[in-house]
């Protein structure tokens, strides 16, 4: 029904933004509300989220003096935002990405996997782990939490490689606390709240995606405009500001919703999007 109902009423508007749709759910209805309208759908909590998390790893890896293509990511969430993240940073260059849910490292051949979740096993987890979030993260220079408060522990980033990257953006109680992560030997920390550095909010995303979007009629949201969205949120951090504590511009820093505007707007020029 919510399908018909946003389909009727897709005429009358330049874009529609989907909020607080759970998965696996939402993955199916953006999916067929992008098969029925000629006008972008985008589902904030999935790609907002991811494109925000992939703009603050840019940073990130900078920081710490490594590359996207070399980093070894564990997301520890396999939801509408978990998925989304990780599609995200593949298409960014990340090579080596693990997926974990409330059942462990998610496997091909497991039988607990939603549709979409068995898709991203088959592409995900190249090294064959199998166990528990503790095993993925031995060695990983990434952890990346959209789960749950406290799941995170000390020990576990103890485990991670040297220079570790933590996002733990469960909301209001991360997955550890930023000052627990870093006492642990975390180099970068990110979570989700505006009360410690590196806020990782998609209200960094979806007004600017939204106005570029507008301003050349855009028919879709493709991934050429996401992956442009996290380069210019990224670089609205200036080069020589860049710090462990500052890899992410404010979500109330009025400059970056033009920046992310004038990319997304290009990137659906160069690939055909745009109708103006």
């Amino acid at each position: 029904s919510i399908v018909r109902t946003i389909s009727l009423l897709a005429g009358s508007f330049g874009g529609i933004n989907l909020e607080d749709i759970a998965a696996p759910k939402c993955f199916e209805i953006e999916k067929r509300l992008k098969e029925v309208c000629d006008i972008p759908v985008f589902h904030d909590d999935q790609h907002g989220t991811a494109i925000v998390v992939g703009a603050a790893l840019l940073n990130a890896v900078k920081v710490v003096g490594k590359e996207m293509a070399s980093v070894s990511c564990v997301i520890n969430g396999a939801g509408a935002a978990g998925i989304s993240i990780a599609r995200h940073l593949m298409n960014m260059g990340v090579k080596r990405l693990i997926l974990c849910d409330r059942f462990g490292v998610i496997c091909e051949g497991m039988s607990e996997l939603n549709p979409t979740q068995a898709e991203m096993s088959r592409i995900t987890n190249r090294g064959k782990i199998r166990g528990t979030l503790a095993d993925a993260l031995k060695s990983a220079d990434v952890f990346i939490g959209v789960s749950a408060p406290g799941c995170l522990t000390q020990e576990m980033i103890k485990t991670m490689g040297k220079d570790a990257i933590v996002f733990a953006m469960a909301n209001p109680t991360p997955e550890i606390m930023p000052e627990l992560a870093k006492q642990a030997g975390a180099a970068v920390v990110g979570t989700g709240r505006s009360d410690f550095p590196n806020q990782i909010n998609n209200l960094l995303a979806f007004p600017g995606i939204f106005r570029g979007a507008l301003d050349c009629r855009a028919k879709d949201i493709n991934e050429a405009m996401k992956l442009a969205a996290s380069k210019a949120i990224a670089s609205c951090v200036e080069e020589d500001r860049l710090a462990a504590d500052y890899i992410i511009p404010s979500p109330l820093d009025r400059s970056v919703a033009a920046k992310v505007a004038e990319a997304v707007q290009q990137a659906a020029r160069e690939s055909g999007l745009a109708r103006m």
